[in-house]
């Protein structure tokens, strides 16, 4: 009889259990290290979703493992629903990594740093008691997000605030609604018990991530003290680096959604609860995650209050210039782009893999010219990671490893808010560059094609498919509404005639002018005809997408 495990302290305490199977345990007092975070919070996460579980509550186990620290990590999750309830407090907010290797094998860690889960979003006003207790303790030291380049956005495409933020700015920190506003409001918290300093530090795949971070608690703190909404010196507090950090991180590891695959692994073990929840934005979690065995955090390091010894787990802690050249490197040119690319044709060529795509002739070509062509020519070298070998890792071992079960859907959710930053910035590197050209990129006009081709929902066999959420979705996709396809299978499309460049070009116009989605003004700076060439290519018919990229691939 196959013996039951179960993922929670109890089920611990026979550690051989486990061990027999491959697992590596925690190798401290999980009671010890919870009470004195309870007592002495120092670290505090927003977001804790796959990356953070599989790279910084496993970084932060390493370090209780070896004794560098004696208290572990405070999660915040955005919202108290039952299911988060059930894989946190119902496993005592422990979790499994399994770290999927390229030679097929796999490693089996539970993971035991998280001491205490928290939610932002709850009709219960305990959890804001006990968020705003943490936030005014002296001992925090850090302030950790993981919440996706949308998590930042305070303005809509027009520039306009957005109507949840201008309400928070308007009734106050006690009433606040929008996701910045709380944490804002937490910031005030800290401020009014004794202006302790702090690192807030943002660890999400955008440009300047920590300058995003700070733009938002500046237009919380400076708004709200303008309107007497919060005391005097708050914004002078938020606003002052040796007070408030908010450092530059640059985050690498592909940690997709947990894997029906992998939850076989665990049931073959016995361990049981191990159930896949679907929220309503369509993300999934579970007790588990499942990740690549690549990783790298490269962080500014401006920590006003102290922090853990992050040095001792890998990262790479070294000043602003180091991490923004790390982070062009990877989120503009070798990795980010090249996903990016992949998902929106993998999503219109019926891949369901990311892994399958770069068996694909075409568009393992694509990335080739995307990344060595395009992107390195304007990368600078950050010293600390070797961009042609790092391109070279991502193209031929992490991409291709068919144990990672990432799909191209998921790849392709917010995408207009990852085209200004994974594609705009090498625009503006070549157009700063006199001797470069910025009419001679190729790839990144056929990826915002590709883009475009994906907001019609149509794939390129002509059947209808439900587009990647997206919070500019509703408006992008309004300017190819009434495009049809020649010989599509739908019968709306079957007697159409594919639109002419110059008819795309006038439609389109406001959309390629929008700098919040491409980084910049894609009329001005003349690229707006090449990526209107090849989106009416891809509207000639099912097959012309995969025609398009062929030849723009072959002949680039």
């Amino acid at each position: 009889m196959r013996e039951h495990l179960i993922l929670n302290d109890t089920g611990l305490a026979n550690r051989e259990n486990w061990v027999s199977k491959g697992y590596c345990l925690p190798e401290y007092d999980r009671k010890e290290i919870r009470e004195e975070t309870s007592r002495n919070p120092r670290w505090v996460h927003f977001g804790p979703g796959n990356i953070f579980k599989a790279l910084l509550a496993n970084a932060a186990q390493t370090l209780l493992n070896n004794g560098q620290i004696d208290s572990g990590i405070i999660s915040v999750e955005r919202r108290d629903t039952p299911a988060r309830r059930t894989q946190n407090d119902g496993h005592d907010h422990l979790c499994i990594l399994v770290t999927l290797k390229s030679d097929g094998s796999v490693e089996k860690t539970v993971i035991g740093s998280i001491a205490e889960t928290r939610y932002l979003y709850s009709g219960d006003s305990r959890e804001q008691e006990r968020l705003e207790e943490i936030f005014a303790a002296d001992s925090l030291q850090v302030v950790s997000f993981t919440i996706t380049e949308k998590g930042y956005r305070l303005r809509d495409a027009a520039g306009n605030l957005l109507p949840e933020i201008a309400a928070d700015l308007e009734k106050g920190p006690e009433t606040a609604g929008s996701y910045q506003g709380k944490v804002a409001a937490l910031l005030l918290a800290r401020f009014r018990s004794g202006a302790a300093p702090l690192a807030m530090v943002s660890m999400d795949n955008c440009s300047h991530n920590g300058d995003k971070l700070r733009e938002a608690m500046m237009t919380f703190a400076e708004g709200w003290e303008e309107t007497g909404l919060a005391p005097t010196g708050f914004a002078a507090y938020v606003g002052d680096p040796h007070r408030i950090s908010f450092p530059w991180t640059m985050i690498d590891k592909i940690t997709p959604g947990p894997d029906d695959k992998i939850r076989s692994i665990l049931a073959a073990d016995g361990i049981g609860g191990m159930e896949i929840s679907l929220s309503a934005e369509g993300t999934k979690s579970a007790p588990f995650v499942n990740a690549e065995e690549s990783e790298y955090l490269v962080i500014e390091d401006t920590f006003p209050n102290g922090r853990p010894p992050f040095e001792k787990a890998g990262f790479y802690l070294t000043d602003r210039n180091t991490v923004n050249r790390a982070e062009r490197m990877k989120v503009c040119t070798c990795l980010n782009p090249l996903h990016t690319a992949l998902a929106l044709f993998g999503c219109l060529l019926g891949f369901d893999r990311i892994s399958e795509e770069v068996k694909d002739p075409d568009l393992a070509l694509l990335i080739q010219r995307l990344g060595r062509g395009e992107g390195l020519p304007v990368v600078e070298n950050p010293g600390i990671l070797l961009p042609e070998e790092f391109l070279r890792t991502v193209c031929e071992i992490r991409l291709p490893n068919p144990f990672l079960p990432d799909t191209p859907w998921r790849i392709a959710t917010d995408t207009s808010q990852k085209l200004p930053i994974r594609f705009g910035e090498t625009i503006k590197a070549y157009m700063k560059d006199p001797s470069k050209d910025v009419t001679s990129l190729k790839m990144i006009p056929l990826v915002f094609a590709a883009w475009l081709r994906c907001l019609m929902g149509i794939d390129d066999a002509g059947n209808l498919y439900t587009p990647s959420p997206d919070p500019m979705l509703e408006y992008a996709a309004a300017f190819v509404r009434d495009l049809r396809m020649p010989a599509a299978s739908l019968p709306q499309c079957a007697q159409c005639e594919a639109p002419s460049v110059s008819s795309l070009e006038e439609t389109l116009r406001p959309l390629l002018e929008n700098e919040q989605i491409f980084g910049v003004n894609l009329v001005t700076t003349g690229m707006s005809p090449l990526v209107c060439r090849y989106f009416a290519g891809m509207l000639a018919g099912p097959g012309a997408v995969r025609q398009v990229l062929h030849q723009a691939v072959e002949n680039s």
